[in-house]
């Protein structure tokens, strides 16, 4: 009887288990784009680049470009700043590398890096 009851126990686990919803995998991605700051410690990073798969290390300085990509098209929210001294980087063309997190209308980047490419912003396309 207790074979039974194990073998019943070992089924409704094993049930469970395939009809639990499947997790969504958040990519490490890189985006360039101008740094701006909206309400006082609001982050948002402008006319990004498409987000590329990446690690979460700022990039070694041979990655770095010299001059900046063309603008893009997308913008980010980012979360997670307060390890960051971001004014120090406010409008200025930057690499940030983090935790992509799709959303409508902005998707969020929570922030594992940020690397300043120029020390301007170019011109919005």
């Amino acid at each position: 009887m207790s074979g039974i009851i194990r073998a019943m126990k070992m089924l409704v686990v094993l049930l469970l288990l395939q009809t639990a919803p499947a997790r969504q995998k958040v990519d490490i991605v890189s985006v360039t784009g101008c740094l701006k700051e909206t309400p006082p410690n609001s982050w948002t990073l402008v006319n990004a680049t498409d987000p590329v798969v990446s690690s979460a290390n700022a990039p070694p300085a041979a990655d770095i470009p010299k001059t900046p990509p063309p603008p893009g098209k997308n913008q980010f929210r980012l979360i997670g700043v307060s390890e960051f001294n971001l004014p120090q980087h406010r409008d200025h063309t930057v690499i940030i590398k983090g935790l992509l997190i799709k959303a409508t209308p902005v998707s969020r980047l929570n922030m594992t890096s940020v690397t300043t490419v120029a020390p301007s912003c170019p011109a919005a396309p």
